[in-house]
This record gives structure tokens, sequence and C-alpha cells, in this order.
């Protein structure tokens, strides 16, 4: 069941970690036209993310389990009832699965099996979603440099998730037969 944030003290928890950040105002047409190419401007080796902040308690969230490897918390902009992120705390140099390699197993574990732990304390006994998005086309649309999982739940998720039927023929790319559930 999804809980009511604390309120900080600024009354907004996204001015507030907006406050940490030197971009401009979350939502706004230049955060979102210019997040991409900052974040790709960034120096992976030293600029602090915002989940790195969140991890040190730099940023507030709301925390819902935290062990060694990994720190969940609830989504600041929820798209199920139950939305949250689990973040690995070690970034590894893995910023999208697509980036993968056979020493990232055991961290790929880490967040599955934490999102499961999370997924069970939760109640979502009745079912829920891992997300995961990689790159443009799948919607990472902002580029964290931190490997994280999105864990959706408390309603009825669609299948395929995102489609709409009204895919431009233009922009798509060939694709290969469609897959039968």
């Amino acid at each position: 069941m999804r809980r009511n944030s604390p309120p900080t003290a600024s009354g907004n928890r996204l001015a507030v970690i907006a406050s940490h950040l030197s971009l401009p105002p979350l939502g706004s047409p230049a955060a979102i036209s210019g997040e991409k190419e900052a974040a790709l401007a960034t120096d992976l080796n030293s600029t602090p993310t915002i989940f790195d902040k969140i991890i040190r308690k730099e940023i507030p969230s709301e925390v819902v389990y935290e062990d060694e490897k990994v720190l969940a918390c609830r989504d600041i902009s929820p798209q199920a009832p139950t939305h949250i992120i689990i973040i690995a705390k070690v970034k590894y140099g893995l910023s999208r699965l697509s980036k993968a390699e056979e020493g990232h197993v055991e961290l790929l574990g880490n967040l599955l099996y934490a999102a499961k732990v999370v997924a069970e304390q939760e109640g979502l006994a009745d079912g829920f979603r891992i997300v995961m998005d990689d790159g443009p086309r799948g919607s990472q649309s902002v580029y964290h440099r931190h490997l994280h999982v999105h864990l959706l739940g408390g309603r009825q998720m669609n299948w395929p998730p995102g489609w709409t039927g009204r895919e431009d023929a233009a922009e798509a790319e060939p694709r290969s037969a469609p897959m039968r559930r």
C-alpha cells in the first residue's frame, strides 16, 4: 500500500531534491531538454549523482529497505500506488544493463533479490513489475550513472507496457515478429 511521504522542512520533496542539483527546476522544459546533455557531459568518477546523495542521506528520501549493497526508497514521482527505486550502493561503472559484463552478475542479482524482498514487505503478493530502463529508446531519460530498478505494484499492470497502438511508423525501427504471451 502507498503511504504518504513525510513532509520535509520545505514541504516539497521535489524542491528539496532540486536544490541539491545545479539544474533548472524539475519538470521544466529546460530541465527536460537539457538533462541528457548535462548527464552525458558529467565526469563519471568525480560528480556525485542524485543517487549518491540519497545513499549518503544528503537528500531526503523515504527509505523502505537498506542493506550493505542496496538502498530502496519511494519514487518522488510514482507511476503506481507502490513505486520504489532500488539503487546499487556501489556503481561498479555500470549505468546501463546493456553495458553489463560477467563481473556484474552479483550486483544484478542483489538488485533483483532486494526487489523481491521489498515486494514482500510492501504486500505485493498478488504481483508487481520490475522496470530497468536502458538507453534513449528504452526511456532512460536521466542518466544517473547508477544502475537501478523500479518496483511497481498496487494496481493492474498492462501489457505491453507503454504501448498506445499509435506508434509512428516512420520512427519505428524494423522489428522481429511480435512475442506472444
